[in-house]
């Protein structure tokens, strides 16, 4: 008998266009609020005027498409080709305040930010081997501990869009009333309510829907508005240094290296996070593709007007509560980021989606981030010590920056930069207690199953 063609794997399958288009949209609104948050941050922190913050929007979308595709489809050894969406890094943002606001006017700003951007993104790319070999010192220990972290920092933050978001705390002052948590928790029932029903296509949905249905609610209320789009250009074109030539600062270039260290921690958590759901194991060469890809991005980023890119742990956390394995469908979503890109009026509509009904969807898929994070801490044996002062630690250090706001006030401004990120701080403590406890101790940890058997709780266990 002739053997059977082996089966595609499910990250490979290529969906019908209808069902590529329909999941890719999903991914660009569960990516879109956090895309444009950062550019929207650094214009008013540099001064920048609302025609260049338009124009910072548009470039930063079409920059995460293309290296949203570049991630996920891959080419030579470059990308990991897993579903995984490029945004820009939420570390970047301080440090890049700090640059603008040292510099002569905001394109001076703008122009220094780009050329530590673009020397971060070649070290990067240059540096992504030598990367990719320090994997062995991320167990799941340790790759569990950083994805709770990011999901337990996070979930915050969709609590303060699910109550109104930034401008109800400074604009409409009804920051946290009855109104913004109705639309949030009408949201997100309505997301539960179409898992409920156990029919697979609604579910892998169901945060589409939730956020299409919360926003036309809000808009048949009056509550909603579509003003922006009618202030919006019909078509922009992002052309390179559209700024002028960038300019090579060295405290510019130091920060945007620091910021890239960090986010290896990010990448290798969320790239690991991602094989456990598709089921497909992530290896170190996996993670040097996928570094490369974060190098050459932010090499874009700062040729194109953009910024520093890494995984979206968000949209991670979509994968897993959709089921949907395809990369192809995140292609699908790069295609459409970068339309966006080129549309203005296109992209307004998106950014009129209310910020309490995106909480209520971001409630669910960053608490999916957090359970994929203590599923992986399962292969970790937490009846040890040791393990379990890493975990429980790593997540006390990482609540630090947003309980006690004046954490970083006496620090140097490039060190409170980094630092002030609670993702980062709760990461690199699960990494250096990993290190003192697990691998430079004699004494070997327990195992995950039973004493004398079973996989090392430091070494790095297979996705299932």
């Amino acid at each position: 008998m002739a053997q059977d063609e082996p089966r595609k794997h499910p990250v490979d399958e290529v969906l019908p266009v209808p069902r590529l288009a329909l999941y890719g949209f999903q991914h660009v609104l569960a990516f879109y609020a956090g895309a444009v948050v950062v550019p929207i941050l650094v214009a008013g922190a540099i001064g920048l005027s609302d025609e260049q913050l338009v124009y910072l929007i548009n470039a930063d979308l079409f920059t995460c498409g293309i290296a949203t595709i570049i991630q996920a489809w891959g080419f030579w050894r470059i990308g990991i080709r897993l579903p995984i969406v490029q945004g820009v890094t939420f570390t970047a943002v301080a440090p890049m305040i700090a640059i603008g606001q040292g510099a002569e006017n905001a394109t001076a700003a703008l122009l220094a930010i780009y050329g530590g951007t673009i020397t971060a993104g070649i070290a990067t790319f240059l540096a992504a081997p030598f990367l990719g070999r320090l994997v062995r010192f991320f167990p799941p220990v340790v790759t569990g501990t950083v994805l709770t972290v990011i999901g337990v920092v996070l979930l915050p933050n969709a609590l303060t869009d699910a109550a109104g978001g930034a401008e109800a705390k400074t604009v409409t002052k009804d920051f946290g009333s009855w109104k913004h948590l109705l639309y949030a928790g009408g949201t997100l029932l309505f997301i539960l309510l179409l898992h409920r029903l156990r029919r697979p296509f609604l579910s892998s949905i169901a945060v589409l829907l939730g956020l299409v249905g919360g926003t036309l609610v809000s808009y048949l209320l009056g509550d909603t508005r579509f003003d922006q789009v009618g202030r919006s250009d019909w078509f922009g074109v992002t052309t390179p240094f559209h700024y002028g030539a960038p300019t090579f600062q060295i405290g510019a270039i130091v920060a945007m290296l620091l910021v890239m260290l960090v986010t290896v921690v990010e990448t290798v958590g969320d790239a690991k996070a991602t094989g456990e759901i598709v089921g497909r194991r992530v290896t170190d060469d996996d993670i040097t593709r996928a570094l490369r890809a974060d190098g050459l991005s932010t090499f874009l980023g700062g040729t194109l007007n953009a910024f520093p890119y890494t995984c979206f742990a968000q949209n991670v956390g979509l994968v897993r509560l959709t089921g949907v394995r395809s990369r192809f469908v995140v292609v699908a979503a790069g295609i459409f980021m970068m339309v966006l890109g080129l549309f203005p009026k296109a992209a307004a509509y998106v950014a009129s989606i209310p910020s309490d009904v995106l909480g209520g969807a971001a409630v669910a898929m960053f608490g999916m981030v957090a359970v994929v994070g203590i599923q992986t801490l399962a292969k970790a044996d937490l009846r040890d010590e040791r393990n379990a002062l890493v975990v429980g630690i790593s997540i006390g250090v990482a609540l630090l920056p947003a309980t006690v706001p004046a954490f970083g006030e006496n620090m140097p401004r490039d060190v409170a930069a980094i630092l002030n990120s609670g993702i980062t701080l709760g990461s690199l403590t699960a990494i250096i207690l990993n290190l003192v406890f697990n691998v430079l101790t004699r004494r070997p940890p327990q195992q995950a199953d039973e004493p004398g058997s079973g996989p090392r709780a430091t070494e790095t266990a297979p996705a299932s």
